[in-house]
């Protein structure tokens, strides 16, 4: 269990206040958060390791200008994000290009005829085929979807906290959240049935 917001703000006003010890007990609970955000950046589980460490000693370094104008997890995640990309930028020798995108423009990914993909039945699930090509299917996802894919639907932050974190608008995570779902979809569509789901159990809520 998560500690809550007031019990985070007393840990982070000791160890600003030179409880250096108890860093360990606020990083705790946010650990693999912060190594499955750098994994889905760099999609190597060394790089991601790494970039886990960096991130939280860098969250060590920098826990002074934490100003819980935002959640704890947010702010630690955005710097997660940062790592990812640097390490990103560090491997392909150049900055990444910023990709602008248009709200309310959904692209060439229309939904399958089949059925709604984010009510495949928890059994379903059960399948092993099926979650290894959904897990081969995020990994391959381009790095904007598969970003917002695994802080919406994987992580299960908000809108407003995924935005924040990756320093776009909400609009945007909608549209790259509905993009990667497409992408998603069509991968998956030979793993489905073509009958109507008995309940919703997967990635089941509304963007």
């Amino acid at each position: 269990m998560r500690m809550t917001g007031t019990n985070e703000a007393g840990l982070i006003a000791r160890i600003v206040a030179g409880e250096k010890e108890v860093f360990h007990e606020l990083i705790r609970p946010y650990e693999r958060m912060v190594y499955l955000t750098l994994f889905a950046i760099v999609k190597n589980e060394t790089e991601a390791e790494d970039g886990a460490q960096e991130a939280v000693i860098s969250a060590y370094r920098h826990l002074s200008s934490f100003r819980g104008d935002a959640k704890f997890s947010t702010w630690l995640t955005t710097i997660a994000i940062n790592e990812g990309r640097k390490r990103l930028r560090k491997a392909k020798g150049a900055a990444e290009n910023s990709i602008e995108e248009e709200e309310g423009h959904e692209g060439d990914y229309t939904p399958t005829p089949l059925t709604d993909w984010r009510e495949i039945p928890l059994e379903a699930l059960e399948r092993k085929e099926l979650r290894d090509a959904l897990r081969v299917a995020v990994a391959e996802l381009p790095d904007i979807y598969r970003q917002v894919f695994v802080l919406r639907d994987l992580q299960e932050r908000n809108i407003e906290e995924t935005a924040q974190a990756l320093g776009i608008n909400p609009g945007a995570v909608k549209v790259r959240l509905h993009r990667a779902r497409m992408m998603l979809q069509k991968r998956l569509v030979p793993f489905l049935k073509t009958t109507a789901p008995a309940r919703r159990g997967f990635f089941g809520r509304a963007l």
